[in-house]
């Protein structure tokens, strides 16, 4: 199949790309400048150059192609640039939606586990869960453009558009080039963190993300899975302290002693707050990133593993295969 892949830097879209070339599809995938040459070493692929606001670009690309895997996106666990996560997780999906309507292309977009409702403390979450269960989600950039771009692809359903959406856990896996999820790994090594983040999450490997994603779009151009249908690609549910012991571990550093517990959680969040206010962006440890972890956000995979073959490789093998790639690429060990 010929399909067009964006987001083809980040740690999703290029594991997606070096699979589906691995396998010999004739491969589209966007890039915004010259492409760098580390980065696509090895993947056989046209470039369709531009961004998710070039409609122009996005629809010659989309043109001749059978699907599109739209992994593009911006992460901000924040308050502020509300504005440009939605320029990008909402418009620029819109974008993609379009081009894919008119030209009859199939369509797998790539949401995320934070879209989703949560469960109950210490529950298991699934595509079925409301939204404003047990509290829901925090509110911020990431999680309302995420899910006003989840809203674009359904309409787009309703609209005559076969897709289905992938909502990928916390992944890990090589191929993290900028880095994304890798940065904690960096995070933790390079300074010692006695407290974790209260909460948890669902810890999954890139590449079997990315091999769920691509089963999907050859089961939606085989008409195998309605059009519209969810999928999480979750993995390993597990709480922040034994996650952080686990990276130390694998990276050589100190390991944190306990969780958070309110007062700190507290603190830290309205001391994020204030610091963002002085300065001109927002900083990491800001109270939205704070709330997000310190819920429990623990999903079932079950019907992606039933209905796209979907496989949950060990832990360790993950976290071994991240830690050493992010030691040799941005550490240079």
């Amino acid at each position: 199949m010929r399909v067009f892949v964006t987001g083809g830097t980040g740690l999703l879209g290029n594991t997606i790309l070096r699979q589906l070339s691995g396998a010999g599809h004739d491969l589209i995938a966007l890039v915004r400048g010259e492409p760098d040459s580390q980065v696509f070493d090895g993947i056989h692929t046209q470039f369709a150059h531009g961004d998710l606001q070039d409609k122009t670009a996005i629809e010659n690309a989309v043109a001749d192609c059978d699907a599109v895997i739209h992994s593009a996106g911006m992460i901000h666990l924040g308050w502020k640039r509300l504005d440009d996560s939605m320029a990008v997780n909402r418009d620029g999906t819109q974008t993609i939606v379009d081009a894919c309507l008119h030209h009859d292309c199939k369509l797998v977009h790539v949401g995320t586990v934070n879209t989703l409702g949560i469960a109950d403390r210490n529950g298991v979450a699934n595509e079925d869960t409301p939204l404003d269960h047990a509290g829901g989600q925090i509110p911020c950039s990431y999680v309302l453009s995420k899910r006003a771009g989840n809203e674009v692809v359904l309409q787009g359903v309703q609209d005559g558009l076969k897709a289905v959406l992938v909502h990928p856990g916390f992944m890990l896996g090589p191929w993290d080039w900028k880095p994304s999820s890798g940065r904690m790994l960096l995070e933790v090594s390079k300074a010692w963190r006695p407290l974790s983040p209260s909460g948890g999450n669902s810890t999954c490997d890139s590449r079997d993300v990315a091999a769920a994603t691509i089963r999907a779009a050859e089961k939606l151009l085989a008409n195998e899975i309605p059009s519209g249908r969810q999928y999480i690609l979750a993995g390993h549910n597990m709480r922040y302290l034994e996650l952080w012991k686990a990276m130390t571990e694998a990276m050589g550093a100190r390991q944190p002693i306990m969780r958070a517990g309110p007062a700190q959680r507290w603190i830290a969040g309205v001391a994020g707050d204030v610091v963002g206010k002085l300065l001109p962006h927002e900083v990491d440890f800001n109270s939205a990133a704070v709330g997000m972890s310190s819920q429990q956000h623990y999903y079932d995979s079950s019907r992606a593993q039933s209905e796209l073959d979907y496989k949950i490789r060990p832990f360790e093998e993950s976290l071994t295969d991240a830690a050493n790639w992010i030691r040799q690429h941005h550490l240079g060990d």
